[in-house]
């Protein structure tokens, strides 16, 4: 069966990466951590110091920044590599994402990443999480998912992640880092937070990670049958 682009966007702590992955797993799809590419930057820039504010300096880093995706088969989740060394568990924590949104923000870096992600979507099967998917990166994605939940809800969610990596946070801080990251998000130039026009909202707040896999992967049998019917993969593979 032909397969298709599944873009999934939204605010930070929604689930989307984690609902990515098992939708990937279950459809045996491509899953690709858009934001894990950009945590990769903010720590290769952190570690270079290399200003924000200087667009020429952080140009020429780009050029030396490789990132992939390695799959641990003794954790069962793909892993982010930074120049070939792994470095998941650091981008995952708080001081990188005291800064990610503002790395985020810088047109050089989002040209560069974006042509990466389009570049390993090309083929299409794959599931891609991000803030701009379905409307920059694949905006002819055919399923197209747009994630919310209450901001307290997201803020105690990521502290459980946190606490389950052992780093104590505060409520009132990560729930403040949160809405410093959607401001960031959605107010930037380049590739701006938003929902796509024909996105599917998902309210993420009261259910499950399963439930949210379900409803998504449901989403897209729907979608590859009802492409299959109207002769679009026939169309797409002339």
């Amino acid at each position: 069966m032909p397969k298709i682009v599944i873009a999934i966007d939204g605010y930070s702590s929604c689930g989307k990466s984690t609902t990515a992955k098992q939708v990937a797993a279950r459809l045996g799809y491509a899953y690709i951590d858009t934001g894990a590419m950009y945590r990769a930057v903010s720590l290769f820039l952190l570690q270079n110091h290399i200003a924000l504010t200087n667009p020429k300096a952080v140009q020429e880093a780009l050029h030396h920044i490789h990132i992939s995706f390695n799959f641990n088969p003794k954790t069962g989740r793909n892993e982010t590599c930074l120049n070939s060394l792994n470095i998941e568990e650091e981008i995952r924590k708080m001081y990188i994402s005291d800064i990610v949104s503002e790395v985020s923000a810088i047109p050089e870096v989002r040209y560069a990443m974006v042509a990466q992600q389009q570049k390993m979507g090309r083929k299409r099967g794959v599931v891609m999480d991000g803030r701009d998917i379905g409307t920059k990166v694949f905006p002819d994605a055919e399923l197209k998912i747009f994630m919310t939940a209450d901001p307290v809800i997201r803020a105690q969610r990521r502290q459980i992640e946190l606490l389950q990596k052992g780093e104590m946070v505060g409520l009132d801080e990560i729930l403040t880092n949160l809405k410093k990251r959607d401001f960031i998000d959605s107010n930037r130039s380049e590739g701006p937070l938003r929902k796509a026009d024909d996105a599917i909202e998902l309210d993420t707040s009261y259910i499950t990670l399963d439930e949210q896999a379900d409803w998504v992967v449901q989403l897209a049998d729907e979608k590859i049958a009802e492409l299959h019917r109207k002769g679009h993969f026939k169309t797409q593979n002339a």
